[in-house]
């Protein structure tokens, strides 16, 4: 089981925050194919504090979306701090504090991970969440493993770990590339390793490179992390919880999900996002993700065509219809390797 600070789950791979796509539909189309804990895509934390229509649909959570981690973004303790509460007080299960983010304009607003760069002020941050959720909520940190692969870099990592651990955050989670690094080239998975050695019997989270529930696995055994933020890897892919589950279990892993089964996960997720977003604007805001979804299927590249052809909602439907016919004989569904887009694609996404 995974323990983050007074909650349990079974499950050890979470949806992690993901901008612009962990909405409500993607949570509970991830939670119904065997995510547990799910996370919304990380706000400012002036956007939790500021009266309006956006404020209200970050503050709002049905009841069928728990547990759920709200992820706040931001520079001024003070402010964080408050939003943090007002997280709390709206009902999410848990809050995350990112160091994490990439994003240039991220960066020069002295956001995400820029505060790797800053210890101080960085714990500063953490010590006004901490105090301002109360004991009510786990807080969770999310980081990179550092700014840059300088040793000062290094050396501000591991003060800002062992500082927030000490502050009262119940678990960490580490990205095993630097800042500057963004998404090019591999994760580093051994640095997890030793941030785990590192902290003993608390809690880390892995995050970097997992797009399938092989990589998860993997890197649970080879890292001896406590879990994974499961990231780019969910995106038209809620099948990868249960596939995660399986094997973490020690059950083989399950086939994959064959062409009718595929068709009723994107039928789903479009009925809850024509719910939140009404007809036109879900299948519109939805075709990132049936992009994604076309990549499980044995025409993928035509499939994804398709959706990139599909200019509104009816050309969306013409493609569901016609490539997911379950009148028609299609052939096996192969589990593919990771598309270089999709790993190339990530730069402003993940947090």
């Amino acid at each position: 089981m995974l323990t983050i600070g007074s909650r349990r789950f079974e499950s050890r791979a979470v949806q992690a925050a993901l901008s612009g796509y962990s909405d409500r539909p993607m949570r509970l189309i991830a939670r119904r194919y065997g995510a547990e804990l799910t996370m919304n895509e990380v706000v400012l934390d002036r956007l939790v504090l500021q009266k309006g229509k956006l404020r209200d649909e970050i503050l709002s959570l049905g009841a069928d979306d728990h547990p759920t981690c709200g992820q706040l973004m931001g520079s001024e303790p003070e402010q964080f701090a408050a939003a943090a509460h007002e997280l709390v007080e709206a009902g999410y299960d848990l809050v995350d504090i990112n160091f994490g983010c990439p994003v240039r304009k991220v960066l020069g607003r002295c956001r995400g991970g820029y505060l790797l760069t800053e210890p101080k002020k960085a714990l500063e941050i953490v010590r006004g969440v901490v105090g301002s959720v109360a004991g009510r909520r786990p807080v969770l940190l999310k980081m990179r493993r550092g700014f840059d692969d300088t040793a000062e870099s290094e050396r501000n990592f591991f003060t800002i770990l062992d500082g927030a651990l000490s502050s009262g955050v119940a678990a960490i989670t580490v990205h095993g590339r630097t800042v500057e690094q963004r998404y090019v080239g591999p994760a580093r998975w051994s640095f997890l390793s030793r941030v785990k050695r590192h902290v003993g019997d608390r809690t880390v989270l892995g995050s970097g490179d997992l797009f399938t529930a092989e990589a998860v696995k993997r890197m649970i055994e080879e890292t001896g992390v406590d879990g994974v933020m499961v990231a780019r890897g969910a995106i038209g892919n809620p099948f990868i919880f249960r596939e995660c589950r399986a094997l973490l279990s020690g059950a083989p892993l399950p086939p994959p999900p064959g062409v009718a089964e595929q068709r009723e996960a994107i039928e789903r997720h479009l009925a809850l996002a024509k719910s939140v977003y009404g007809a036109s604007r879900a299948a519109i805001l939805l075709r990132k993700f049936w992009i994604r979804y076309s990549q499980l299927h044995p025409c993928a590249e035509e499939v994804r065509q398709a959706f990139l052809d599909a200019k509104n909602s009816v050309d969306c439907a013409g493609a569901i219809a016609r490539w997911y016919d379950p009148n028609r004989e299609w052939p096996p569904v192969v589990r593919r390797d990771v598309p270089a887009d999709l790993i190339a694609s990530g730069s402003s996404l993940e947090s």
